[in-house]
């Protein structure tokens, strides 16, 4: 639960750095929230990543919330186009990264695979 926590911290940290991007084009002072934003999504990411979260998973739904966020807010905060196809758009990244966690969740429940371990040899035994 805790890996998810810092999770949501990566993603949030991250969306507002992102959407303060487009406020530093007209003033500056914006890009001290830009770093800031930034470099706590990475320290947040590595706590993630320190908890024990698989990186594809932490960094796809990390990716997926962030581009699904920072296109909504961008249309409430910015008025920027929000359309139709891109919110399916949307709906198939989000969708692909669940496809990926429960994969990684059925990855995590399976038996280790003997096939693949090395055949031990005769000076191991």
């Amino acid at each position: 639960m805790k890996a998810w926590l810092l999770l949501a911290g990566a993603i949030l940290t991250e969306v507002t750095a992102s959407l303060s991007l487009k406020a530093a084009a007209e003033q500056p002072l914006w890009y001290v929230l830009v770093a800031v934003g930034f470099t706590s999504a990475f320290v947040f990411l590595t706590a993630v990543l320190k908890e024990g979260m698989n990186l594809g998973v932490a960094y796809g739904v990390w990716g997926a919330l962030g581009v699904a966020l920072t296109a909504i807010m961008g249309a409430v905060l910015y008025g920027e186009p929000l359309t139709g196809l891109m919110l399916v758009g949307i709906a198939l990244v989000i969708g692909g990264v669940l496809t990926v966690e429960l994969g990684s969740q059925h990855a995590a429940g399976a038996k280790p695979d003997t096939a693949s371990r090395p055949l031990e040899t005769e000076g191991a035994r």
